[in-house]
């Protein structure tokens, strides 16, 4: 299994009823693409602090590699990733990925 874990910087003018919607839509594909398992998404509420602007995230679950990069292709995530990085702080560069086998 794979947990993909998505870190986001939205810029300071995306609501949070943009960021839910966004959301919104990554969580209305669950079970839509084979190997995709459960999604998990919000607002950090550490009380460590260190977030370092990261204040919202995802993790979605993948059977493995494969089912991670059919995802990575599917017009489902693309729409998705593309809202990400128009709403995130300096695009691309306020999103961080991270994947970890488990």
């Amino acid at each position: 299994m794979i947990r993909h874990i998505v870190l986001i910087r939205f810029r300071e003018d995306v609501s949070e009823d943009t960021i839910q919607a966004i959301f919104d839509d990554l969580h209305s594909i669950e079970g839509s693409i084979p190997g995709l398992g459960a999604v998990h998404s919000g607002r950090s509420e550490s009380p460590e602090g260190i977030e370092r602007g990261y204040m919202h995230g995802f993790t979605a679950d993948f059977a493995g590699w494969d089912a991670l990069a059919a995802y990575q292709e599917h017009p489902d995530h693309k729409r998705v990733g593309a809202a990400l990085v128009e709403h995130a702080e300096g695009g691309l560069d306020g999103i961080l990925v991270f994947d970890l086998p488990f």
